[in-house]
């Protein structure tokens, strides 16, 4: 008894080293993985409402917006103002992008409906973002609210409020899930076009690493999804699959976009799709060629086609209701 005690704290101290060294690696992997997907290359502008508006009328009376999210940090944003008491719409881009990528559909949109358009810069996203990290669609979900109720303060010189209470939201895979979270509980939001919806906040950061570190994107992705509890203390990061959110979404207008240049994002839009309620109109359009993700490389003529798809819903629901 005492020959198989001796062997077993033997063991102890050849394995339990090994074991904690392993924990140790794990864990510092996971750190640095999130510290470096939370915080996205720095991508420019590819075009500023200054160029834009030397070729656009419209373009030319954007401006540069700041209020204030629920957890006191700052945001800001692109606004481009439309008709008084009229509908407004959030747009909300993919991870890795910027709002000057929804310059010129946000432009399209106001000058076919004269509603009031706004692209808020998304956390970690933008040139020198003032909140550095992004939470993958948690934080971004409150951020979206915040926007909103910024919206539905905006007055007019005469006092007359600028938006009333027809809310619209476009989403694009990061934006799309963080849309859904918050259309989950925002009465606002009356239709939303979401494209390329991910499963959840994993699948984001999964499709962030896969781009980014293409070699066994699968384990790093898993690495760095165990330290999301530590890293993201606050609870900026969620958890809660898009479907499990879209079964709280009623009586909204919804139209899904996926295509096949993503499978995996088509795959989980079309799953998505499934989830909503009776009472929340959906139409599904999941085989584009491109989706949205990756519609900055289309020809003019699918670029046209797939915003004017866009602004032909989101005008004809918060117009008709």
């Amino acid at each position: 008894m005492a020959r198989t005690t001796r062997l077993i704290k033997s063991l102890s101290k050849l394995v339990l080293p090994s074991l904690i060294l392993v924990a140790a690696a794990v864990g510092s992997a996971s750190v640095w993985f999130l510290h470096e997907m939370s915080r996205p290359k720095s991508s420019t502008y590819l075009v500023t409402p200054q160029k834009y508006g030397q070729l656009s009328s419209r373009g030319a009376q954007i401006t540069d917006e700041h209020w204030s999210n629920a957890d006191n940090t700052q945001a800001r944003g692109w606004l481009l103002r439309g008709s008084p008491n009229s509908p407004a719409v959030v747009l909300l881009y993919k991870y890795g992008a910027n709002r000057s990528y929804l310059l010129n559909l946000a432009v399209k949109l106001n000058e076919a409906t004269n509603f009031t358009v706004l692209m808020p810069e998304m956390r970690g996203h933008g040139e020198n973002p003032s909140v550095k990290d992004t939470s993958f669609g948690g934080c971004e979900a409150d951020d979206l609210g915040s926007s909103i109720a910024y919206l539905k303060n905006l007055r007019t010189a005469d006092q007359i409020p600028l938006v009333n209470n027809m809310i619209g939201v476009y989403g694009l895979e990061l934006g799309a899930l963080a849309a859904t979270f918050e259309a989950a509980k925002d009465p606002n939001i009356k239709a939303m076009v979401l494209d390329s919806v991910p499963r959840d906040s994993d699948d984001v950061l999964e499709g962030s690493i896969s781009r980014r570190f293409p070699f066994a994107s699968s384990f790093t992705s898993q690495i760095a999804s165990l330290g999301t509890g530590g890293y993201y203390f606050d609870g900026c990061y969620r958890r809660v699959p898009a479907c499990e959110a879209a079964r709280q979404i009623a009586g909204k207008q919804v139209l899904l976009l996926a295509g096949i240049d993503q499978p995996e994002l088509q795959e989980s839009t079309n799953k998505v799709g499934k989830c909503f309620p009776a009472s929340t109109a959906v139409e599904t359009k999941t085989d584009l060629s491109p989706s949205g993700f990756n519609i900055a490389s289309a020809s003019i003529e699918t670029s046209e086609a797939y915003d004017q798809r866009v602004i032909d819903f989101l005008r004809f629901t918060l117009s008709s209701q």
